[in-house]
């Protein structure tokens, strides 16, 4: 399958948008003190990145507008209910790409510019890879289906270089060729699949 088609991609977006506001709803306040496998984040930080970007980023990238500092400066955690305004936001954001003229051109991102397609996959490669860190890290398993992992792992292969480059992703984990296709997406980023065992 080539994966250039927003008809093919939206579902992908709605299906990892959907576990990620799952998993969103299972983080217990107690624990977004806690260390997690990601270096100097814990749950607090990565959670806060995570909402930011996938939720918020999202929606404004598909407006082609700027994300406001009060958004990139706020704690989402300091809301008890943090996970329900994600999960809403999620919504808007994924009802925002469902027009497929959303994914045509470029969209600005300051420094340079980027095909709104690989925008958007980038994205949902980190609602999935950065949901797996969040339900790692709290004791959850992130679930998606073989397809959606099979787009997620293109998108990892496709941009992995441009992440290392700029410290995204660590070097990729080995794992047998036989592993199921979201623990080979995670190990291409340089995730050990075993943490989420």
């Amino acid at each position: 399958m080539t994966y250039d088609d927003p008809q093919h991609l939206h579902p992908y977006m709605t299906e990892c948008a959907a576990e990620a506001a799952r998993v969103a709803r299972g983080v217990p306040a107690a624990r977004l003190g806690e260390p997690t496998h990601c270096p100097d984040w814990d749950v607090r930080a990565l959670v806060n990145h995570w909402v930011l970007y996938t939720s918020h980023g999202l929606e404004h990238r598909a407006q082609r507008t700027a994300l406001p500092e009060e958004l990139t400066a706020r704690d989402f955690t300091a809301d008890p209910d943090w996970a329900e305004a994600y999960a809403a936001q999620l919504d808007r954001a994924v009802a925002a790409w469902a027009d497929p003229a959303v994914w045509e051109g470029e969209v600005d991102l300051g420094m340079a510019k980027m095909p709104a397609l690989d925008i958007a996959s980038m994205v949902i490669k980190e609602m999935a890879v950065h949901g797996w860190d969040v339900a790692t890290a709290t004791g959850q398993t992130f679930r998606i289906s073989d397809d959606a992992a099979r787009f997620i792992l293109h998108v990892v292969d496709k941009h992995g270089a441009v992440y290392r480059q700029y410290d995204g992703f660590a070097d990729p984990v080995p794992v047998p060729d036989d592993a199921p296709v979201f623990d080979r997406a995670l190990a291409a980023s340089g995730r050990d699949p075993k943490l989420g065992q």
